[in-house]
Formats: C-alpha cells, structure tokens, sequence
C-alpha cells in the first residue's frame, strides 16, 4: 500500500474516487484510483505528479485555494462555475441493454399512498394499475436514455422495500437467477427512489451487473437537458449526496490493502480530505446559485414595476406545457420536444389575451411519480417563479391512462413548496391533448378542453385566463375621460392596457376604456389630477 509524502503540490481538483465493481461485469474503475494503485507498486515518491494542474490542499496544513475562491473578485465567478459544472458520468455511456425489475409493494407501510385506503378487489385493482403505471413510466425514463433499451421487465412482490436486499430471500433468489441467466443484460434500473450505498454494492455482486436507482437515472436526464448555467448548476447541487455515498463505498474498496490511510503531514485520512472538498464544493454550488437568485430576484422586481401579470404553468412531464405556451403565445422560437425532462430551464414569453391585456407565460419542470426529495430541494430557486406568479395553470394529459395519478402527484408536490393559499384555490386547470381522445368531455366543470397541437379550444382558455388574470391581480376596467392635447392619453397606453378609445371631437376629448391597477390608477389621478 502506498503512503503520501508531506510535500503536496496545491491544486487538486475536488473529484469522486471509485475503484469500480467487484462483480464481473462492473464498471471500470475511475482514473484516479488506478493512478493511486500504479503509483503505490512504483513506490510512493512517485505520487508527486498526480497531483499536477489540479485545486486542493497543502500537505503543510495551509489553506487550499478552493478556500481563497470565496475571496476572489466577482470577473472571477464566471470561471469558478464552469469549474464546478465539471464531473464524472452518471451512468455509462454506449448501449445498454437494460433489466427493469419493479418493486411491487403490496402490504406494509411502504404500499403506494394513493391506494393505501382502497379495500377489497377495489384495492387490487387499484394497486395492480399503479404498478403497471410506475413500471410504464420507469421504462419510459430508460428510453429517454440515448442507446439504452429495456429487454426485460419484471414486477416482484416485496413486504420490506427498507431491507437491504429489498427482496425475501426466495424472491431475491429468483431475481439473481434470472439475472444472471441473461447475458444480454448489462445492467438492472431498479425502480426504487434511492439506494442506499451496502444495497447497492450487495445487488452489483449478486447480479453481476451495474444497478442503478430512479434518483440517479432522472439525475442523469436532467443533466444531459439542463441548458442554462443555472439549471446546470443545480444538477451539480443534487449530485452531491450521490457522490458522498459512493465515496463511502469506493474508500472501503481503496482500504482494503495494507498500508496507512491517512495523508502524511496533513492529519486527515484520505476519506477527510474529498469529504471536505465535496463540502467546499457544495458551499460554492450554493454561493452561485444564491447570486443567480438574486439576479432573479431583480428581474421579478423589474416585471412587477412594469405590472406584467405572470401565468406559471406547471404539469406533470411530457404533458404539453411547452406546445400551450407557444400556441396561446405564437412564439415560433419555442421548440417543443415530446420527450421527459425536456423543459428545466424556466422561460417567460409574453402574450396577449382577448382584452389585450399583455401577460408572461412562465415554463417550468415538468413533475413526476416519487420525484425525489433532492431534486425539489435543488430547484427550488427555479420553483419560486411559480410561488411569485399571479396565476397558476395545470395542464393535464388527459390521453394519459393514468390520469388521476398524475394529477394527485402534480397537486401534492405543488403544496409541499408551501405556496400561498389563493394561488392553489385560483388554479386553472387544462385538459390538454383532447384530440387523442374521441368525443372528450371534462367531468370536472371548470376544466378547459383543448388541443395545444391542434389549436383547439384555445379562443375559450384565452377567455378564462383573462377573467382569472383580472381577478387574481385586482385589476379594473374602467372608462376615462383624457383630454386629447395633453398627456393623458399616451400615458395610459404606456402603463395601461388600453382597450378602446372613442374620440369627442367637440370636446377635444376622448373616452377611453382600459384595464388599469389599482397603483397604475392612484398615480394617473395624482399625475392628472381632476
């Protein structure tokens, strides 16, 4: 085993170590650790130039210059977050030929919530629907994967999905057999939120393959479709936990030779050191994104001062929030994609309601099933758009089997981020997609049928969204008197929408119809007074 001289060079790049699997297929081990290892058989003067190029700490017990970051000026941020954004694959690239195996929970506390209180054949039904939904969606989440297929599917029945091998020993058993029986497969996307770190490296030498969780597959789609620095950003903020649990694992591997496990000269055993430069990393995620907020903020700001009435809307993913916005907007720079995740980056365009009202659509995340808890928690700062919104509309794909489902997931993520009361009770929602559906009728009486790809429907959410915008905002319609000379007229256009203007030419007036807030109106009596 190799031991570190006390001279380190300063510079190392914050990265996840990772011996690869013990099974015989597993993945091949990180650049970093074969270094290690080739380094230690050559002697352990020789560590010095792995260390080259790199952003860590001093062996002397100075600080690292990812410390003195915090110092540098602000021309210096823009070189830092690209920094960050750098990291390793989440899953392998090339083709895959995928195993899905479906947890099915059926008794017990960790049964789906939305059948738990079905009874009888009511229930089995219910339950056996809500798998056959989950295994659909966990397959469609593979084939957003370039290169990546599902040749095999299978739904096994489960009573303590928190165990470590999640399975009964006689279904676990089954599993590894059939695994293992099908050479075809090169890895398993087991449809559960999260592994923890032992399940994960018990399966890998079970089965002989990679296994992958939801967490780490909807992770690695939304980091191939974040756009944006910020939505990049964001990823790199919820890929932290799952480097810290595969360093636990990837350490042990490192430790299991002979030899020292601590840094000489620094005091700190090698898991210290990258657990400490995956604190200061996050601590620099967290810094850019708190200015990228800020920035947001000021925008928010700006479109308040302007009075711009602000339409979130929201929908689970794939539901055809993109196609809406660009058919109540006609923005033809808006590309829509029939694909999960395709939208992370959340946009405004400006359109124009039946009033001519000018109001912003907001695009956001699409949602899903059993989202997991760090990705919310990640783009919150995205999701306060919808908490800072006048109006929120969800869009259902009513030509989705499940449905109902998707509609229970949408509300409840919506109210775990706390939004205020009137934006949940003034909700519009839109049944999207209606031409995929012969003779669709809502049973819901204040839905809105349409068909965003086709332009159905379309002229009446217009209606709806100018009744609800007016109400939700507080605005009025109104009809002043202006006098044609003055200025009257050209400001009201301007910080107004104005909707009619009938002209008295004896007078050297005109009545004017507009939609006005109540502040817009305090400041027009108070700039033309009488």
């Amino acid at each position: 085993m190799w031991a570190l001289r006390a001279a380190v060079r300063p510079g190392l790049r914050p990265s996840r170590v990772g011996r690869g699997l013990p099974a015989p297929r597993a993945a091949a081990p990180s650049c970093l650790l074969r270094a290690f290892a080739h380094a230690g058989r050559r002697g352990p003067g020789n560590l010095e130039g792995l260390w080259d190029g790199g952003r860590g700490l001093r062996a002397d017990g100075g600080r690292s210059r990812a410390e003195d970051d915090e110092e540098e000026p602000e021309d210096a941020n823009e070189n830092t977050e690209e920094e960050l954004l750098q990291g390793e694959p989440l899953l392998p690239a090339g083709t895959q030929r995928v195993c899905l195996v479906h947890p099915d929970v059926k008794w017990g506390p960790g049964k789906p919530q939305m059948t738990r209180g079905d009874r009888g054949g009511a229930s089995r039904r219910k339950t056996g629907a809500a798998a056959e939904w989950q295994v659909a969606e966990a397959t469609a989440l593979v084939h957003t994967l370039d290169g990546w297929s599902v040749v095999q599917t299978m739904v096994v029945s489960t009573k303590s999905p928190d165990r470590k091998l999640i399975f009964g020993k006689g279904n676990f058993q089954y599993l590894t057999e059939k695994i293992r029986g099908s050479p075809d497969i090169t890895c398993v996307f087991l449809n559960v939120e999260r592994m923890a770190a032992p399940t994960k490296k018990e399966l890998e030498a079970a089965w002989g393959v990679e296994v992958f969780d939801r967490f780490t597959v909807v992770l690695h789609i939304f980091r191939c479709n974040a756009r944006t620095k910020e939505a990049r950003l964001q990823v790199a903020l919820a890929e932290i936990p799952l480097h810290r649990s595969n360093l636990k694992r990837d350490v042990a591997h490192l430790h299991q030779g002979a030899g020292s496990r601590y840094i000489m000269g620094s005091g700190e055993s090698f898991m210290q050191v990258q657990q400490r430069l995956l604190r200061e990393k996050e601590a620099k995620i967290r810094k850019a994104l708190d200015r990228l907020r800020k920035k947001r903020h000021l925008l928010r700001q700006q479109r308040t001062r302007r009075e711009f009435p602000v339409v979130s809307v929201v929908g689970y993913t794939n539901c055809g929030k993109t196609t809406l916005i660009k058919a109540l907007t006609g923005d033809a720079a808006i590309r829509p994609r029939d694909q999960l995740f395709a939208t992370l980056d959340v946009t405004a365009h400006a359109g124009a309601l039946p009033s001519r009202m000018t109001v912003l659509y907001v695009d956001t995340i699409g949602f899903l099933s059993q989202l997991p808890h760090g990705l919310i928690e990640s783009f919150s700062a995205t999701l306060e758009d919808v908490a800072h919104s006048d109006l929120i509309v969800h869009v259902r794909d009513v030509s989705h089997p499940e449905v109902e489902l998707q509609k229970c997931s949408v509300l409840s993520t919506l109210h775990s981020l706390q939004l205020p009361a009137r934006l949940l009770d003034s909700m519009v929602e839109v049944h999207n997609k209606v031409d995929l559906v012969p003779g669709y009728s809502p049973t819901e009486p204040s839905a809105v049928p349409v068909s965003a790809l086709l332009g159905h429907g379309l002229r009446e959410l217009k209606a709806e969204l100018d009744a609800a915008v007016l109400k939700a905002t507080g605005r009025q319609i109104l009809t002043l008197r202006v006098r044609l000379a003055g200025a009257q007229l050209s400001w009201l256009y301007k910080e107004a929408t104005v909707q009619e203007v009938d002209v008295i030419p004896e007078d050297g007036a005109a009545d004017v119809t507009v939609i006005i807030s109540d502040s817009a109106y305090g400041k027009f009596r108070k700039l033309f007074p009488g």
